[in-house]
């Protein structure tokens, strides 16, 4: 891919990877690595991370905040992370002032050292996109926001958020959402429909692919038999205990889950009470690189989230061969939209995904075809259209 103009960006969001979070917000990082890929297109990102005075790992996710570097650099990306101060009880009605307090003067820095950025492009709708209008109408920039699930699909409940959302959207240069269903929300929040692109998430297809021999991994992994995988954050919303649950129902057949979490006691305690354990496996949080192992050994993906805008774990895993079942919300059905990607579950119960999980089964699909369906979702579009967006945005 040949871009002609270069341009300058300035990359704004709560959600993305740092030293001691390295997968936290990773389809952001991706985004953005595939745009720069280029050669034509330049970007600084500040990332800021919630005030917390203590860094011992006793205090969890706060004393990790605390741990996180003032500066650092990824794949070449530098990145600053200001500290932003989260008042308890209160803090999501003042958390996009805070933010932009915080940020504004990071940003002015990074242009006084000579990078006057173009285009202030943040990613999560509330507080990032709220607090970034705030930036760039203080700096005379003009500012786009890409949303990307919960930021629309549960953050509007709250009626201050919601006019604060409102009010972002209007004064945002353009608007980006990963899939459809999101961009349908940006509409019924009053948002004119022309003032919204969508341009999904894409998959890295060198990272993501079918093994060589997979038996032979199946081998080296310590997988034998029926085996399925569940991977996301372990909270309620991604539907880990449902998959559990479902395994009651599915004699023989073993459940691998990837990822970390405030839930995983819970999750435990649960495949404990149903006398499953010894079938249910927690992997912990695993690179990249480990993941599409997994995802190419077991025999499908299954995910059970309440919630998602667009889930880059499907791709991935069909990216590998492995065809998914997942519960039909929000963007869900745009990527799982072909025979060849696996099933969709319409009811969000145990009893249903037990039910498709036994049907992909029966009739999965060629690993060849699911591989040739994620093949349709690189990042090349994605990137081609950011960067036509963010040209009209320049012209304006």
């Amino acid at each position: 891919m040949i871009f002609n103009l270069p341009m300058k960006l300035l990359t704004f969001s709560t959600l993305y990877p740092n030293t001691v979070t390295p997968h936290h917000g990773i389809f952001v990082e991706n985004r953005l690595r595939h745009f720069l890929a280029s050669g034509q297109v330049q970007s600084k990102v500040v990332a800021p991370v919630p005030w917390f005075p203590f860094g011992a790992k006793i205090f969890g996710e706060y004393g990790g905040f605390a741990r996180v570097p003032k500066s650092e650099t990824r794949h070449g990306i530098t990145i600053e992370h200001p500290r932003y101060l989260v008042v308890p009880k209160i803090g999501m009605n003042w958390t996009p002032s805070t933010m932009a307090a915080a940020a504004l003067p990071v940003i002015k820095r990074i242009i006084a050292d000579g990078y006057d950025f173009d285009i202030l492009d943040a990613h999560y709708f509330y507080p990032d996109g709220v607090a970034a209008v705030k930036i760039a109408q203080a700096l005379n920039k003009p500012v786009t926001i890409t949303a990307r699930g919960t930021d629309l699909n549960l953050v509007p409940q709250y009626e201050k958020p919601r006019a604060m959302i409102q009010s972002a959207a209007r004064k945002a240069s353009a608007l980006v959402t990963v899939c459809q269903a999101l961009k349908d929300s940006l509409i019924d929040l009053g948002v004119a429909d022309e003032h919204v692109v969508v341009l999904r998430n894409g998959v890295d297809l060198e990272v993501f692919k079918p093994p060589e021999n997979r038996d032979k991994l199946r081998s080296v992994l310590g997988i034998h038999g029926k085996t399925i995988l569940s991977v996301g954050h372990l909270i309620e919303r991604k539907g880990h205990h449902l998959v559990i649950e479902a395994l009651q129902l599915l004699p023989n057949i073993k459940l691998l889950i990837a990822g970390q979490g405030p839930e995983k006691k819970r999750l435990q305690q649960l495949a404990g009470d149903l006398d499953i354990a010894d079938r249910v496996t927690f992997l912990g949080v695993l690179p990249r690189a480990e993941l599409s192992r997994y995802y190419g050994a077991v025999d499908m993906l299954v995910l059970a989230s309440s919630r998602e805008g667009w889930a880059n774990v499907l791709l991935e895993s069909m990216a590998c061969g492995t065809a998914v079942v997942a519960t039909s919300i929000w963007g869900t059905p745009e990527v799982v939209a072909a025979p060849e990607a696996g099933l969709l579950v319409e009811r969000r119960t145990a009893e249903s995904i037990a039910k498709a999980i036994e049907n992909l089964y029966t009739s999965t699909p060629s690993k060849i075809l699911t591989r040739q369906y994620a093949e349709k979702f690189s990042w090349d579009d994605t990137s081609l259209g950011l960067f036509k967006l963010f040209r009209r945005v320049m012209a304006k």
